[in-house]
This record gives structure tokens, C-alpha cells and sequence, in this order.
């Protein structure tokens, strides 16, 4: 049988290197895309749970709020819608106002206090209440605040609790909530009156939905 030379030692070694050299790239490559994978698995770790330590809170721990400043209401004489119920000596008649609430929240109205029954409205001979009228004044007209009494600030419940809007107003009509007693004179006919001041309210602010304008209320006693 033919015997193969023997390969060089020359050739035999470029053969071995290569061979080694084959064998590292692929270990090379298999470390690298191990070393990737590796690094995706840390990455999510650290994401999800990124230490075993647990921290509570101190006692006491808090923060700080403020509330706002409450303002008071405004109540005004208003012309519009016009007063169904109009007075004459010995009855009643409708009162319109309008109540500005300047808070930035609703105001909820239960009740008014009303001046003495010895304090008349001014009588004023057109709509705007510009022009007053002759012999009808704060001091003869006879017109008063319905269920007024002989003591300042009496408290009257409405029919109906008022709530003005949060910086909103509201129109409302009192219904037969002016009276005109029998000894008012005659200067006192066909005449617009702006009532005494009222001596102040029962309201609470808060939330809560707003009466819708213009409303209809009324006290009673």
C-alpha cells in the first residue's frame, strides 16, 4: 500500500492555528450573545425590583393646605323680573332682589334677619329708584319688611334654602314679603320702594348645587 507523505511540520501547524483560531470566534460569539442576553435579564431585574431593602414612613409625616377667606354676601334692589304682588294700605306685596355672592364657592342661604317694624322703605317715583317721591319717605311711607318685629335682627326661615353660585349672583323674587300698613298716605300710590337693610343672614359656604336664577322664595312667619 502507498504510503502518504508526511505532511510538513510547517503545514501541520498553519492547519492547527487555524483551527484553534476557528474555535475561539465561535466561542467568541457564543460569550458575546450570552453577554447580551445576560444584560437584557439585569436590565428587567433592575426595572421590577431593584432592591430588597423596604423604607417606611416616619410618624407624623404631612403636608400643608390652606382654606380661602369667606366674604359676605351682597343683597341689591333690582328692578327686574317686575313685582307681581304690589302693596296697598293693609296688604302685601313681592320684594326683587339681587344677591351677589363674590366667594369662590356656592353659598347656601336658610334665612334672613330683618330690621324693626318702625323702619320704612324710601318711596322713589320710578324703577331705577334715581328720583325720590314726594311724601312718601323713610319716615312716612308705612312700608315695612313682612313678619318684622318690635326687635332688631329677627330671624326668618325661608321656604326654601337659596344657594348663590360660586362668584355668581342670583334674582329673587320674595313673595309678599313687603307690607304696607293702613296708615300709609296717599303720596305713597303707584311708587317704587327700596326696602330698609336687612340686619344680615343664616348662610353657609360649601358645596352645592345653585338655585337656578330667577327663583321664587319666601318666609313665612
Amino acid at each position: 500500500m502507498p504510503k502518504f507523505p508526511k505532511r510538513s511540520t510547517r503545514d501541520g501547524a498553519a492547519t492547527n492555528a487555524w483551527q484553534h483560531a476557528t474555535r475561539r470566534g465561535r466561542h467568541s460569539r457564543k460569550f458575546r450573545i450570552a453577554s447580551v442576553v445576560s444584560g437584557t435579564v439585569l436590565a428587567a431585574a433592575a426595572a421590577y425590583a431593584a432592591t430588597n431593602w423596604t423604607v417606611g414612613l416616619t410618624g407624623g409625616s404631612s403636608g400643608e393646605a390652606q382654606s380661602q377667606t369667606v366674604a359676605n354676601l351682597a343683597i341689591t334692589a333690582v328692578s327686574t323680573p317686575a313685582a307681581s304682588n304690589l302693596l296697598y294700605p293693609g296688604g302685601t306685596g313681592d320684594v326683587v332682589v339681587t344677591i351677589t355672592n363674590s366667594n369662590a364657592e356656592p353659598v347656601t342661604i336658610t334665612a334672613v334677619q330683618l330690621p324693626t317694624n318702625i323702619i320704612y322703605a324710601g318711596g322713589f317715583s320710578n324703577a331705577t329708584l334715581a328720583t325720590a317721591q314726594t311724601g312718601c319717605s323713610t319716615t312716612t311711607s308705612d312700608v315695612i319688611w313682612n313678619y318684622a318685629t318690635g326687635t332688631s335682627g329677627s330671624s326668618h326661615t325661608l321656604t326654601t334654602p337659596l344657594t348663590v353660585a360660586a362668584s355668581g349672583s342670583l334674582v329673587v323674587t320674595f313673595t309678599n314679603d313687603a307690607s304696607m300698613t293702613t296708615s300709609a298716605p296717599s303720596a305713597c300710590e303707584n311708587t317704587y320702594f327700596s326696602m330698609p337693610s336687612l340686619i344680615g343672614v343664616t348662610a353657609t359656604a360649601g358645596a352645592a348645587t345653585a338655585t337656578v336664577s330667577p327663583a321664587t322664595d319666601a318666609w313665612t312667619s
